[in-house]
């Protein structure tokens, strides 16, 4: 009875570790890397675009948001207001092509530490999910399908 328990456990096991090893090849760290980059990138992005109308011209409402709702202590509001705006859009850009992609990766992991303490310290749950997409980023870079890769920079 103990060695036909050990066999099924074996054979469990071995199934287990072969649908393990299928996951692994298709979920590789190019589609991986890929996906937390347009993930992360949308959602900068995105809120890039709320603070502006046209191009890049910053809205009077993204000014009375800094100066009240995102005010941060030692930058001005005005200052803020342009240095956010234009990390939302610049870096999400440089992550969508995988141009730069740690130091992307790192300077919104910077601007979400920032929000995280200043700004929004109860909506860390949503922050915590940034930052992991964020810190794979930094430490495995953009993968294959990436201007980093085609330039030969880590």
């Amino acid at each position: 009875m103990d060695t036909l328990h050990a066999t099924r456990s074996d054979s469990l096991r071995q199934r287990w570790n072969h649908l393990a090893d299928r996951a692994q090849l298709l979920l590789s760290d190019t589609l991986l890397c890929l996906v937390a980059r347009m993930a992360i990138a949308s959602t900068f992005f995105l809120s890039g675009r709320t603070k502006v109308e046209g191009f890049l011209s910053i809205t009077p409402s993204t000014y009375d948001l800094f100066q009240s709702e995102y005010a941060l202590p030692l930058v001005s509001p005005w200052l803020a207001a342009h240095l956010a705006t234009y990390a939302e859009h610049l870096f999400p850009l440089l992550l969508v092509l995988g141009l730069f992609t740690r130091l992307s990766a790192l300077a919104l992991l910077g601007m979400t530490t920032v929000i995280e303490i200043f700004v929004y310290p109860d909506a860390w749950p949503t922050h915590l999910t940034w930052a992991a997409l964020l810190l794979l980023l930094i430490a495995r870079g953009a993968g294959r399908l990436s201007l980093d890769r085609a330039l030969g920079l880590r």
